[in-house]
């Protein structure tokens, strides 16, 4: 099922322009055709497309299909971008596909990359939940400081490589609506970070005996909260 994302409005749905190219110049779609459609709600919207334009089209909504492939709880997660941006890209793609709800960039003491392009990043996103099937489109925020980032977050897991008792993640219930994780940068949080996390009352967790890179640690850390959801 090839998917759009528009804005529904109505009984019609509008499509944005850049999506409304792909749809009209790349696959040829024209109005009569059946399209369907993500809103950023639990559904799928079959459609006839009505309107071909150059700045909107638009789409008259036929049948309302459920969505399932939805994470049944609410991840975010709280990851110091790579130097190297494509990995991050990557973590992102791979964890929306996985099930992750928001996302938010953090500058920390060992942070190699200073700043991010949203744009860019929020069309991975779209990209992936496309691709994968899901009707909600993961939320990217603005890149923040870690202090900023704690004074955020009421609850939450922490990952880190320093030596401490630490949980893993694997054995965790979570009873939380929202699940806040931590991933630091290549260079792992500061000694003053983790100290600062631990006096916020974060829990402090393993996400296996190596040593993981900062995507490959995202996206452990993603997989293992799909995982435990899906035993509930």
């Amino acid at each position: 099922m090839q998917l759009f994302f528009g804005h529904l409005q109505g009984e019609n749905i509008l499509i944005d322009a850049e999506e409304g190219h792909h749809l009209a110049k790349v696959l040829r779609k024209s109005p009569g055709d059946i399209i369907h459609v993500i809103v950023n709600d639990d559904n799928f919207y079959e459609c006839t497309l009505t309107e071909v334009g150059k700045k909107v089209s638009v789409a008259r909504v036929n049948k309302v299909i459920p969505g399932t492939s939805n994470p049944s709880y609410q991840l975010h997660m709280f990851v110091s971008p790579t130097k190297n941006i494509d990995r991050f890209e990557w973590f992102l793609e791979k964890a929306t596909e996985i099930g992750i709800s928001e996302v938010t960039p953090i500058l920390t003491k060992h942070s190699e990359r200073k700043n991010i392009k949203l744009p860019r990043l929020e069309k991975i996103l779209l990209s992936a939940a496309k691709q994968s099937h899901k009707t909600k489109v993961p939320v990217i925020h603005e890149m923040i400081s870690f202090t900023e980032a704690m004074k955020r977050v009421q609850n939450g897991y922490f990952a880190h490589c320093a030596e401490g008792e630490k949980t893993p993640l694997k054995n965790v219930e979570f009873k939380e609506e929202t699940i806040n994780i931590f991933v630091g940068p290549e260079g792992d949080f500061s000694e003053k970070e983790i100290e600062i996390a631990n006096l916020k009352g974060l829990k402090m967790i393993s996400l296996g005996k190596s040593r993981l890179r900062t995507e490959t640690a995202g996206i452990a850390a993603a997989h293992t909260v799909s995982l435990l959801h899906s035993e509930d």
